[in-house]
């Protein structure tokens, strides 16, 4: 109730900047060979729900044009948590959509290369792929979940506001998740300077006093001393 206060008391503008800034979604679209992986990076809050879309394009040599792929042509994706575990690797066709939910906070890697080889009969075997990834909020329908649960204009506008509210709350606590890895990881540098610093200390005392005795023992047989 409190953060849903705060945010009707921010002007609209200050929330669509600050909503873009913490929930991304974007469209790219990127070109790979025929036994070519890209991979990309996404932040993720754990607990949090990312739709990925794609649609694949073949280079046609004939009408020198990307043209819309045949139905027979493969994309594999691979969905790797921040321990490198795979939680989601699976086949689909030319066009796609894949869902998971996060569990883990942190980078998440999004792999997709195509195991077909029928753009060896193309130029090139280049291939586009237009990639659209929705993470948090932005992956639900409203319009469809109005039109099922029969909400007002208003309702569905407290629902959404719900939605971005608990979406913030997940990027504030993968925030804090973040600052307390780097405090730990700051922490254990720190130590590790310092037991660095110490054992240097102690290497040159053991050092100063075994010259000191090997000059003395020096001396004595030389009868300076």
């Amino acid at each position: 109730v409190i953060w849903l206060y705060m945010m009707l008391s921010i002007p609209a503008a200050g929330v669509v900047l600050i909503l873009a800034w913490i929930h991304p979604s974007y469209a790219l679209y990127f070109h790979i060979g025929e036994t070519e992986k890209k991979c990309f990076i996404e932040e993720i809050p754990d607990e949090t729900m990312v739709i990925g879309k794609y649609r694949t394009q073949l280079w046609d040599k004939h009408s020198n044009s990307f043209l819309a792929a045949t139905p027979g042509l493969g994309m594999h994706v691979e969905i790797k948590d921040p321990d490198t575990k795979i939680i989601l690797s699976r086949q689909y066709g030319s066009d796609g959509r894949f869902t998971f939910t996060s569990h883990t906070p942190g980078e998440h890697q999004i792999c997709l290369h195509s195991n077909s080889t029928k753009m060896a009969l193309f130029s090139g075997g280049k291939l586009r792929v237009h990639l659209d990834i929705q993470v948090g909020e932005h992956t639900n329908n409203y319009p469809e979940i109005a039109a099922k649960d029969k909400l007002t204009e208003l309702q569905l506008r407290v629902r959404q506001l719900l939605d971005q509210v608990e979406q913030i709350q997940k990027e504030q606590n993968y925030q804090r998740y973040r600052e307390e890895r780097f405090r730990m990881t700051s922490e254990s540098t720190n130590q590790r300077v310092l037991w660095w610093s110490i054992a240097q200390t102690l290497i040159l005392i053991v050092t100063g006093v075994w010259q000191m005795k090997h000059l003395k023992s020096f001396f004595e047989a030389k009868k300076l001393v």
